[in-house]
């Protein structure tokens, strides 16, 4: 029987999908990330983000009055941040909608419909977890 060494993953992982990064891959905070697992949280980063996300694939779209309603103890300020975060990273679009007064409906971009297995599988996970801790 022969033994991993340690700190070497397997030979399946290390030409695979979750492949080590470059070292030029891995930048400090503040730079954009170029590894594909840190994109990936650069997007879902900070609290309430992945659950927003959710919302937005359940619905497919929704106004801030929707999403406020679904998420009843996400402050104003952090919606309102992680709609403009989300709008910048590509996942929603913002749309108004004409009218008085001004309304706006967040739409869920091709990018973001992509990012439901990472979402599914954060709550098969979570559910696991919370099922093993009971």
């Amino acid at each position: 029987m022969t033994h991993q060494t340690v700190g070497q993953a397997p030979a399946s992982d290390r030409d695979g999908p979750l492949a080590d990064c470059p070292d030029s891959a891995l930048l400090p905070p503040g730079r954009e990330p170029r590894c594909p697992v840190d994109i990936t949280l650069a997007t879902l980063a900070g609290r309430w983000t992945p659950l927003v996300v959710r919302e937005f694939l359940r619905r497919g779209q929704a106004t801030y009055s929707e999403l406020s309603a679904a998420l009843p103890t996400l402050s104003d300020k952090v919606l309102s941040d992680r709609l403009t975060r989300l709008t910048s990273a590509g996942v929603i679009e913002r749309h108004r909608i004409p009218g008085w007064p001004p309304r706006v409906r967040y739409v869920l971009t091709s990018q973001g419909r992509a990012l439901e297995p990472v979402v599914r599988s954060m709550w098969e996970w979570g559910s696991a977890r919370r099922d093993a801790l009971n």
